[in-house]
Protein backbone atom coordinates (compact mmCIF):
# COMPACT_ATOMS: atom_id res chain seq x y z
CA UNK A 1 0.00 0.00 0.00
CA UNK A 2 1.50 3.29 -1.04
CA UNK A 3 2.26 6.23 1.19
CA UNK A 4 -0.53 8.31 -0.35
CA UNK A 5 -3.22 5.96 0.90
CA UNK A 6 -4.83 7.09 4.12
CA UNK A 7 -5.74 4.08 6.17
CA UNK A 8 -7.19 3.46 9.60
CA UNK A 9 -6.18 0.57 11.82
CA UNK A 10 -3.17 -0.70 9.82
CA UNK A 11 0.31 0.29 10.97
CA UNK A 12 1.83 2.49 8.29
CA UNK A 13 5.39 1.81 9.38
CA UNK A 14 7.40 -0.96 10.95
CA UNK A 15 10.63 -0.05 12.69
CA UNK A 16 13.36 -2.60 11.85
CA UNK A 17 15.56 -1.24 14.63
CA UNK A 18 12.86 -1.93 17.22
CA UNK A 19 12.38 -5.45 15.88
CA UNK A 20 16.13 -6.05 16.08
CA UNK A 21 16.21 -4.76 19.66
CA UNK A 22 13.24 -6.83 20.79
CA UNK A 23 14.59 -9.82 18.93
CA UNK A 24 17.80 -9.55 20.90
CA UNK A 25 15.83 -9.55 24.14
CA UNK A 26 13.87 -12.60 23.01
CA UNK A 27 17.12 -14.38 22.19
CA UNK A 28 18.21 -14.24 25.81
CA UNK A 29 15.44 -16.59 26.82
CA UNK A 30 14.92 -18.43 23.56
CA UNK A 31 13.14 -21.77 23.55
CA UNK A 32 12.31 -24.33 20.91
CA UNK A 33 9.04 -23.35 19.27
CA UNK A 34 6.79 -26.37 18.94
CA UNK A 35 2.99 -26.56 19.09
CA UNK A 36 1.82 -28.10 22.31
CA UNK A 37 -1.58 -28.93 20.94
CA UNK A 38 -3.19 -31.93 19.26
CA UNK A 39 -3.88 -31.16 15.62
CA UNK A 40 -6.63 -32.85 13.67
CA UNK A 41 -7.39 -31.60 10.17
CA UNK A 42 -5.77 -30.92 6.83
CA UNK A 43 -6.86 -29.90 3.35
CA UNK A 44 -5.48 -30.52 -0.09
CA UNK A 45 -8.32 -29.08 -2.12
CA UNK A 46 -9.30 -25.82 -0.45
CA UNK A 47 -11.81 -27.52 1.85
CA UNK A 48 -10.83 -28.95 5.22
CA UNK A 49 -10.47 -32.71 5.48
CA UNK A 50 -10.30 -34.32 8.91
CA UNK A 51 -7.46 -36.60 9.93
CA UNK A 52 -6.86 -38.86 12.88
CA UNK A 53 -6.30 -37.25 16.31
CA UNK A 54 -2.64 -36.86 17.18
CA UNK A 55 -1.48 -36.34 13.60
CA UNK A 56 0.86 -33.37 13.44
CA UNK A 57 0.25 -30.37 11.20
CA UNK A 58 1.99 -30.81 7.87
CA UNK A 59 4.58 -28.40 6.43
CA UNK A 60 3.28 -29.47 3.02
CA UNK A 61 0.22 -27.30 3.72
CA UNK A 62 0.04 -23.50 3.95
CA UNK A 63 -3.34 -22.29 5.10
CA UNK A 64 -4.32 -18.90 3.73
CA UNK A 65 -7.07 -16.48 2.83
CA UNK A 66 -7.82 -14.63 -0.38
CA UNK A 67 -10.09 -11.62 0.12
CA UNK A 68 -11.67 -9.84 -2.83
CA UNK A 69 -12.10 -6.23 -1.75
CA UNK A 70 -14.58 -5.53 -4.57
CA UNK A 71 -16.99 -7.98 -2.94
CA UNK A 72 -16.55 -6.55 0.58
CA UNK A 73 -19.43 -4.19 1.39
CA UNK A 74 -18.42 -1.32 3.65
CA UNK A 75 -21.67 -1.72 5.58
CA UNK A 76 -21.22 -5.46 6.19
CA UNK A 77 -19.61 -6.78 9.36
CA UNK A 78 -20.75 -10.40 9.19
CA UNK A 79 -17.16 -11.65 9.46
CA UNK A 80 -16.59 -9.61 12.62
CA UNK A 81 -19.85 -10.71 14.24
CA UNK A 82 -19.17 -14.35 13.39
CA UNK A 83 -15.71 -14.18 14.97
CA UNK A 84 -17.08 -12.60 18.15
CA UNK A 85 -19.78 -15.23 18.46
CA UNK A 86 -17.57 -18.18 17.58
CA UNK A 87 -14.77 -17.32 19.99
CA UNK A 88 -16.77 -15.73 22.83
CA UNK A 89 -15.15 -12.31 22.62
CA UNK A 90 -17.02 -10.33 25.23
CA UNK A 91 -16.83 -6.56 24.91
CA UNK A 92 -16.76 -4.09 27.80
CA UNK A 93 -17.76 -0.93 25.97
CA UNK A 94 -14.16 0.20 25.53
CA UNK A 95 -13.29 -0.01 21.81
CA UNK A 96 -9.64 0.84 22.43
CA UNK A 97 -9.07 -2.24 24.60
CA UNK A 98 -11.89 -4.67 23.79
CA UNK A 99 -10.67 -7.87 22.06
CA UNK A 100 -10.87 -7.70 18.29
CA UNK A 101 -9.53 -10.66 16.33
CA UNK A 102 -10.85 -9.31 13.04
CA UNK A 103 -11.87 -5.76 12.18
CA UNK A 104 -13.15 -3.84 9.19
CA UNK A 105 -10.78 -1.14 7.93
CA UNK A 106 -11.54 1.69 5.52
CA UNK A 107 -8.91 3.12 3.20
CA UNK A 108 -9.21 6.21 1.04
CA UNK A 109 -7.19 7.43 -1.93
CA UNK A 110 -7.26 11.26 -1.80
CA UNK A 111 -6.13 11.51 -5.44
CA UNK A 112 -8.96 9.47 -6.94
CA UNK A 113 -11.54 9.63 -4.17
CA UNK A 114 -11.75 5.83 -4.12
CA UNK A 115 -12.75 4.36 -0.75
CA UNK A 116 -12.54 0.68 0.07
CA UNK A 117 -13.44 -1.53 3.00
CA UNK A 118 -11.59 -4.69 3.94
CA UNK A 119 -11.28 -7.11 6.86
CA UNK A 120 -7.92 -7.24 8.65
CA UNK A 121 -6.86 -9.93 11.07
CA UNK A 122 -3.64 -11.73 11.99
CA UNK A 123 -1.97 -12.16 8.61
CA UNK A 124 -0.37 -15.50 9.59
CA UNK A 125 3.02 -14.53 8.24
CA UNK A 126 5.60 -17.05 7.08
CA UNK A 127 8.15 -14.90 8.94
CA UNK A 128 6.06 -13.64 11.87
CA UNK A 129 7.69 -10.80 13.85
CA UNK A 130 5.50 -11.68 16.85
CA UNK A 131 7.30 -15.02 17.06
CA UNK A 132 10.70 -13.36 16.63
CA UNK A 133 10.30 -11.12 19.66
CA UNK A 134 8.44 -13.42 22.08
CA UNK A 135 10.77 -14.15 25.04
CA UNK A 136 8.94 -17.28 26.20
CA UNK A 137 7.93 -19.04 22.99
CA UNK A 138 4.26 -18.31 23.65
CA UNK A 139 3.92 -16.97 20.11
CA UNK A 140 4.59 -19.75 17.64
CA UNK A 141 3.80 -20.87 14.11
CA UNK A 142 2.32 -24.26 13.31
CA UNK A 143 3.91 -26.31 10.58
CA UNK A 144 0.94 -25.46 8.34
CA UNK A 145 1.48 -21.71 8.71
CA UNK A 146 -1.11 -20.77 11.35
CA UNK A 147 0.34 -18.39 13.96
CA UNK A 148 -0.92 -18.91 17.52
CA UNK A 149 -0.40 -17.90 21.15
CA UNK A 150 0.09 -20.43 23.96
CA UNK A 151 -1.71 -18.77 26.90
CA UNK A 152 0.16 -20.96 29.39
CA UNK A 153 3.48 -19.47 28.25
CA UNK A 154 2.34 -15.89 27.63
CA UNK A 155 3.56 -13.51 30.35
CA UNK A 156 1.73 -10.48 29.00
CA UNK A 157 4.85 -8.52 28.02
CA UNK A 158 3.12 -7.39 24.80
CA UNK A 159 6.32 -7.35 22.76
CA UNK A 160 4.38 -9.18 20.04
CA UNK A 161 1.78 -6.43 19.94
CA UNK A 162 4.48 -3.84 19.39
CA UNK A 163 6.16 -5.94 16.70
CA UNK A 164 3.00 -6.65 14.68
CA UNK A 165 2.71 -4.12 11.83
CA UNK A 166 -0.97 -5.01 11.37
CA UNK A 167 -2.14 -4.23 14.93
CA UNK A 168 -3.72 -7.65 14.88
CA UNK A 169 -3.29 -8.68 18.52
CA UNK A 170 -5.31 -7.83 21.62
CA UNK A 171 -4.52 -7.91 25.32
CA UNK A 172 -7.02 -9.41 27.77
CA UNK A 173 -7.58 -6.89 30.58
CA UNK A 174 -10.53 -8.49 32.40
CA UNK A 175 -11.42 -11.84 33.89
CA UNK A 176 -13.27 -13.96 31.34
CA UNK A 177 -16.43 -15.92 32.04
CA UNK A 178 -18.30 -18.47 29.96
CA UNK A 179 -15.34 -19.29 27.76
CA UNK A 180 -15.55 -21.54 24.74
CA UNK A 181 -13.79 -24.81 25.48
CA UNK A 182 -12.12 -24.77 22.05
CA UNK A 183 -10.91 -21.15 22.38
CA UNK A 184 -9.30 -20.77 25.83
CA UNK A 185 -8.53 -17.20 26.87
CA UNK A 186 -7.03 -15.67 29.98
CA UNK A 187 -6.60 -12.33 31.74
CA UNK A 188 -3.14 -10.87 31.30
CA UNK A 189 -2.41 -12.67 28.02
CA UNK A 190 -2.26 -11.70 24.36
CA UNK A 191 -4.57 -13.20 21.76
CA UNK A 192 -5.33 -12.96 18.04
CA UNK A 193 -7.08 -14.67 15.14
CA UNK A 194 -6.42 -18.41 15.06
CA UNK A 195 -8.08 -19.00 11.67
CA UNK A 196 -10.51 -21.04 13.81
CA UNK A 197 -8.14 -24.01 14.10
CA UNK A 198 -10.81 -25.96 15.98
CA UNK A 199 -12.92 -25.73 12.82
CA UNK A 200 -10.12 -26.26 10.33
CA UNK A 201 -8.87 -29.32 12.22
CA UNK A 202 -12.36 -30.85 12.21
CA UNK A 203 -13.33 -30.39 8.56
CA UNK A 204 -14.91 -26.92 8.68
CA UNK A 205 -14.21 -23.42 7.38
CA UNK A 206 -13.19 -20.51 9.64
CA UNK A 207 -16.26 -18.76 11.05
CA UNK A 208 -15.56 -15.48 9.24
CA UNK A 209 -15.32 -17.23 5.86
CA UNK A 210 -18.48 -19.23 6.45
CA UNK A 211 -20.42 -16.11 7.47
CA UNK A 212 -19.14 -14.14 4.49
CA UNK A 213 -20.20 -16.88 2.09
CA UNK A 214 -23.60 -17.43 3.71
CA UNK A 215 -24.76 -13.93 4.56
CA UNK A 216 -22.15 -11.51 3.27
CA UNK A 217 -20.73 -10.77 -0.14
CA UNK A 218 -18.74 -13.95 -0.62
CA UNK A 219 -15.50 -11.99 -0.45
CA UNK A 220 -13.39 -14.52 1.47
CA UNK A 221 -11.82 -17.74 0.19
CA UNK A 222 -9.91 -20.13 2.48
CA UNK A 223 -7.63 -22.98 1.50
CA UNK A 224 -4.19 -24.45 0.99
CA UNK A 225 -1.88 -22.06 -0.82
CA UNK A 226 0.64 -24.83 -1.47
CA UNK A 227 -1.78 -27.12 -3.27
CA UNK A 228 -1.85 -26.12 -6.97
CA UNK A 229 -5.21 -27.87 -7.31
CA UNK A 230 -6.92 -25.88 -4.55
CA UNK A 231 -9.25 -23.07 -5.56
CA UNK A 232 -7.30 -20.48 -3.62
CA UNK A 233 -3.99 -21.46 -5.26
CA UNK A 234 -5.58 -21.41 -8.72
CA UNK A 235 -6.97 -17.93 -8.16
CA UNK A 236 -3.71 -16.57 -6.76
CA UNK A 237 -1.94 -17.93 -9.84
CA UNK A 238 -4.56 -16.59 -12.25
CA UNK A 239 -5.39 -13.17 -10.83
CA UNK A 240 -3.26 -10.38 -9.43
CA UNK A 241 -3.35 -10.13 -5.64
CA UNK A 242 -1.23 -8.52 -2.99
CA UNK A 243 -0.18 -8.72 0.64
CA UNK A 244 -0.56 -5.75 2.97
CA UNK A 245 2.92 -4.32 3.59
CA UNK A 246 4.45 -6.99 1.43
CA UNK A 247 7.59 -4.84 1.38
CA UNK A 248 8.37 -5.99 4.92
CA UNK A 249 9.26 -9.47 3.67
CA UNK A 250 6.98 -11.23 6.18
CA UNK A 251 5.10 -13.19 3.50
CA UNK A 252 1.57 -13.02 4.98
CA UNK A 253 -0.79 -15.92 4.35
CA UNK A 254 -3.63 -13.45 3.75
CA UNK A 255 -3.81 -11.95 0.28
CA UNK A 256 -6.15 -9.30 -1.16
CA UNK A 257 -7.57 -8.87 -4.67
CA UNK A 258 -8.56 -5.51 -6.16
CA UNK A 259 -6.94 -3.56 -3.35
CA UNK A 260 -6.08 -0.09 -4.63
CA UNK A 261 -2.39 0.84 -4.32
Amino acid sequence: MSGKMKHTGIAAEFNPARRKFLGAIAGVASVTLAPGVILYGITRSGDARARKPGTAASPDVRWGLLIDVNHCDSGCDKCVSACVEENGLQGHGRPATDPQWIRKVKIHDPDTGLSQSLPVMCQHCAEPPCVDVCPTGASFKRADGIVLVDRHRCIGCRYCMMACPYKARSFVHEEIEDQKTYAPRGKGTVEACTLCIHRVDSDRLPACVEACNDAGGGAMLFGDLKDPNSEIARRVARYASQQIRGDLGLDPGVRYRNLST
